[in-house]
């Protein structure tokens, strides 16, 4: 990759995945909200505050507001993100007939987000995460029996004719939507979390069927542009990007041929980096959806994830877009 190149910070010219415009079917770029299909988890989150890793040994700790439960899930932390900026999401899930599965519904119908729930699970998954008071985690989730199941492809193909954009999570019942997307010609965005093998076997049918590929950089520190170059020469997605924590993003794109490493932006003190990564891509996929400059896009998504990091759980902290806007002509 040219030095030159990977030393640029602004803006280069717009537009990447030209098959997207097929399907703006509300068309006026920027000014109309185009739908975004979003399918992945669902689960109910129980967030601790433990002050410090390692954890001492209490029998009763009293944790004063320091325990908080809601709906979460990389599903609907992106479609919740996504609607708070604006866009219009439509989430794909599947849940369960148990109470937690009432909870999840009327949380979606509060919000007023579109959804296509299907309670095929016998229980709905669940995740505790413990946070230190520098913003560490550790993430404990029990998915249930949610790995073996798929879901069908007949909600997709009714959702179609409006379909602007398919974020695709990296959950097994997902996988029977990359390719009905990529058939129907529908750009597919991923985000395949914390990989350090190119070919991870788990997560190669969504490495290679992105056009958006997402992804953390958390087991490969140090290596990002090495592990960058051998995604490029293996697999032919148009922007990928690898999210770093407080050292920023590194962003590739294939039109132009240009890797770019962007900041970290501070904006307020970190309380819980859970959802940090779901962040960044959610935003990135708003801002592309609307606009097709992943240029601006990388660099409103480093500053909504770095806000959004100042809560506490994984679908909360979003910012509007107006919000976002308005905090980034201060930060300028």
């Amino acid at each position: 990759m040219d030095d030159d190149i990977s030393k640029r910070k602004d803006s280069l010219p717009f537009g990447v995945l030209s098959n997207v415009s097929i399907y703006l079917i509300y068309c006026c770029k920027g000014d109309v909200v185009k739908k975004i299909i979003v399918s992945g988890l669902i689960n109910i989150e129980t967030t601790v505050a433990v002050g410090k890793f390692p954890v001492e040994y209490y029998p009763v700790d009293y944790n004063f507001f320091g325990i908080r439960t809601g709906v979460s899930g990389v599903g609907m932390n992106v479609a919740r993100a996504l609607k708070t900026l604006g866009s219009n999401p439509v989430l794909l899930s599947i849940t369960s007939k148990d109470f937690y599965g009432d909870i999840i519904a009327n949380e979606l119908n509060s919000l007023d987000i579109k959804n296509n729930l299907l309670p095929m699970l016998e229980s709905t998954p669940q995740s505790v995460i413990f946070y230190d008071d520098e913003g560490k985690r550790r993430i404990n989730l029990d998915l249930k029996n949610i790995q073996n199941m798929l879901y069908p492809v007949e909600p997709a193909k009714e959702l179609l004719s409006d379909t602007s954009l398919a974020v695709v999570c990296n959950i097994n019942f997902s996988r029977g939507l990359l390719r009905f997307y990529r058939d129907k010609g529908v750009a597919v965005a991923t985000d395949v979390h914390i990989i350090n093998n190119i070919y991870d076997e788990y997560s190669k049918d969504f490495l290679q069927s992105a056009n958006i590929l997402f992804l953390s950089n958390e087991k490969i520190i140090g290596k990002e542009r090495d592990f960058m170059n051998e995604l490029i020469e293996a697999y032919n997605n148009e922007i990928i990007v690898i999210g770093m924590g407080d050292k920023g993003a590194l962003m590739y794109v294939r039109k132009n041929n240009s890797l770019i490493e962007y900041p970290a932006q501070k904006t307020r003190a970190v309380i819980n980096t859970v959802g940090a990564g779901d962040a960044l891509f959610s935003c990135f996929i708003h801002y592309y959806n609307k606009y097709e400059n992943p240029y601006d896009a990388i660099q409103k998504s480093i500053l909504f994830a770095s806000y959004k990091i100042g809560d506490t759980g994984a679908a909360n902290g979003f910012l509007s877009e107006k919000e976002l806007e308005k905090l980034q002509s201060g930060k300028s």
